[in-house]
């Protein structure tokens, strides 16, 4: 797996890679609004991901995720590490699981 300096590195890396939509993180699932699609967990794959530490602040981390559904739409998802993993589905748990895990 590559390393960045900054999220915004990663975002710029993946983008050239085709990663190019912006998905949002749901309970039971990602949104897309730009193309109105919602997908399940069964729908998508996390490819990579990447964790970023704040520097000051270790509840300032963000992690990006490089997401391919089921059909090969590429976009990418951020989140605050951790912060909305008590609003997740068991299933969506069990998607994102490598990070969720203590």
């Amino acid at each position: 797996m590559k390393s960045f300096e900054t999220l915004v590195d990663a975002i710029a890396d993946l983008r050239g890679r085709g990663y190019i939509q912006d998905f949002e993180l749901l309970e039971n699932g990602l949104s897309c609004i730009a193309l109105q699609l919602l997908l399940g967990p069964e729908e998508f794959m996390v490819d990579e991901y990447y964790r970023f530490e704040g520097f000051s602040d270790p509840d300032d981390s963000s992690i990006i995720y490089a997401i391919t559904s089921t059909a090969g739409i590429k976009g990418t998802l951020v989140d605050a590490y951790g912060t909305y993993a008590e609003n997740l589905s068991s299933d969506m748990l069990e998607k994102m699981r490598f990070t969720y895990r203590s």
